[in-house]
């Protein structure tokens, strides 16, 4: 399992690499509530095609039962002109990623 989840983040370390163009990306859009204590979201765009929505909340708030869960998507262009997507949940079964990218188990 361990394997997976170091693979997975390198692959797409690796993918996300930025092309040169992007260098000149701009910020095409920029949301970011922070609701209070227990919740937040934000997401942004840019003229390179990247794209990112995060959300988390916070279960059960002040109780010894508290839980944190983000779920998120980003999407980017690689070189070849494709448009990779990355969706994720991360919880207390630990960091979940899916993509058609990312290879089954």
């Amino acid at each position: 399992m361990k394997f997976v989840i170091v693979f997975s983040v390198l692959l797409v370390s690796a993918l996300a690499r930025p092309a040169d163009d992007s260098k000149n990306a701009q910020i095409l859009s920029y949301e970011n509530d922070n609701i209070g204590l227990d919740s937040y979201k934000f997401g942004y765009e840019t003229s390179d095609g990247t794209k990112r929505q995060e959300s988390a909340v916070v279960n059960n708030f002040g109780s010894d039962a508290e839980e944190l869960v983000v779920r998120g998507t980003i999407s980017w262009i690689t070189p070849e002109g494709e448009t990779i997507t990355l969706n994720y949940v991360a919880d207390k079964d630990g960091y979940r990623p899916e993509g058609a990218h990312i290879p089954s188990k």
